[in-house]
């Protein structure tokens, strides 16, 4: 088990680091999957996603790693150390600042793959002056099939286990509107995150965020996005045909 999610999660992150794709240079960007007993594997500080190996990743105690929650407030070097003390391997590699993130998605029902990038064409909308209203609707049907009703959408928190914590309460207002597990995060000033029962999930939920971050930008030309209905969305997100669809593209 270990090895088989150990080498989809080396393919998923090189494809994601793939220059020509743009979504994350340098050390940018981590991901993870999760494994049997409660325990994960995430991207150690450093590495790129590009290059990354077995040697790149480190095994982590997730309930470890989730302790430091406990704390209402912790120091960068208490969470540094908490980090270090959840590790169950003997890798000297330390695990990214956003392990607590990841330990966070990995516990929602179906997810078993994260992926966290810095696509230029995403970022070119969560940087900007406009990013919560640019990304107040969908803009094609694709988008809703592969990335969901709508992403969750969060403000600019300080990376790191204030990230997490507000990632975890947007998270669960989320679910609480719409019933299911997102399947994309947008933060504003920062990345994205892609949530993905398999690898291959994550990658097209990335690729299709993407994409429709290009659209979207593009909209403005010819005087800005004309957003579907949500109506239109809630037909696309529960049509039979597009459910058969989402089983084979989506997921």
């Amino acid at each position: 088990m270990i090895d088989h999610n150990l080498k989809q999660l080396i393919t998923m992150s090189n494809n994601l680091g793939r220059p020509e794709m743009d979504f994350a240079i340098l050390g940018e960007g981590n991901t993870s999957t999760l494994l049997p007993d409660d325990t994960f594997l995430v991207k150690a500080s450093g590495f790129e996603l590009r290059t990354i190996g077995a040697e790149g990743f480190t095994r982590v105690s997730r309930k470890k790693v989730l302790s430091i929650l406990e704390k209402q407030e912790a120091t960068d070097e208490e969470v540094k150390q908490c980090l270090s003390d959840a590790r169950l391997d003997d890798k000297s590699g330390h695990p990214s600042v956003e392990t607590v993130l990841h330990a966070i998605c990995l516990g929602l029902k179906g997810v078993n793959f994260v992926g966290h990038t810095h696509p230029t064409a995403i970022n070119s909308i969560t940087c900007s002056t406009d990013f919560f209203s640019a990304v107040r609707g969908n803009i094609f049907p694709d988008q809703i099939v592969v990335c969901g009703p709508a992403p969750v959408v969060v403000p600019y928190v300080d990376p790191g286990l204030p990230l997490a914590r507000k990632v975890s309460e947007l998270v669960e207002a989320y679910m609480d509107e719409y019933r299911e597990v997102p399947k994309s995060i947008l933060m504003q000033n920062h990345g994205f995150i892609a949530l993905g029962r398999t690898a291959q999930q994550v990658e097209n939920i990335t690729l299709m965020a993407v994409k429709a971050a290009r659209t979207l930008l593009g909209t403005y030309a010819l005087g800005g996005p004309n957003f579907m209905t949500q109506q239109a969305v809630e037909r696309i997100h529960t049509r039979p045909d597009e459910l058969l669809r989402r089983s084979i593209i989506g997921e």
